[in-house]
């Protein structure tokens, strides 16, 4: 059993705390700005009959979905994982910081398992459209993430605000 001085041994200390918060805030605000990027292209392709726009917007996917978002996620991922080993919260200590941790994880992995493949595909197809092909790609597929992600991580967002529900277990900190 580790007494309360070793607990605090490990917590970070109010400066470096204060730079991981910042990290934190600004990876996640990143996120959120590199959804509303892919909201704007996945709904000019959907919303365009300009084949040369869509193409544009599809082949732009590609330089937006992926690597910018895993980084972005990945960063914020990291960030909060030194937060909450390091404060009070800890990482399973309270549900609101649970639930921000599974919203992370999940986003994180969808990345690469889900939009992946969809942008691959898109890019392709925008690369097909330069050349005069016909539109065979539905964009439709691509309007789910940038309308849940968004929404997700503002849940975070709230959560980490108003910290609601309190602590998983009762008993001894």
């Amino acid at each position: 059993m580790s007494s309360p001085a070793a607990a605090r041994g490990r917590r970070l200390g109010p400066r470096r705390r204060k730079g991981v918060l910042v990290l934190h805030i600004v990876t996640a605000g990143a996120w959120i700005g590199i959804d509303v990027v892919l909201a704007v292209l996945v709904f000019t392709a959907l919303l365009t009959d300009n084949a040369r726009t869509a193409a544009v917007s599809y082949q732009a996917l590609g330089l937006f979905a992926i690597w910018p978002l895993l980084s972005a996620g990945l960063v914020c991922l990291a960030s909060g994982i030194v937060l909450g080993l390091g404060t009070k919260y800890g990482l399973v200590r309270y549900w609101w910081v649970a639930v921000k941790l599974v919203i992370n994880v999940v986003f994180v992995l969808l990345v690469p398992l889900a939009l992946q493949p969809t942008v691959t595909a898109a890019v392709r197809h925008g690369r097909g459209l330069t050349t005069g092909e016909p539109l065979t790609f539905a964009i439709t597929e691509l309007i789910f993430p940038p309308v849940v992600s968004p929404a997700g991580l503002l849940i975070a967002v709230i959560l980490a605000v108003y910290k609601p529900w309190g602590r998983i277990r009762k008993g001894r900190s």
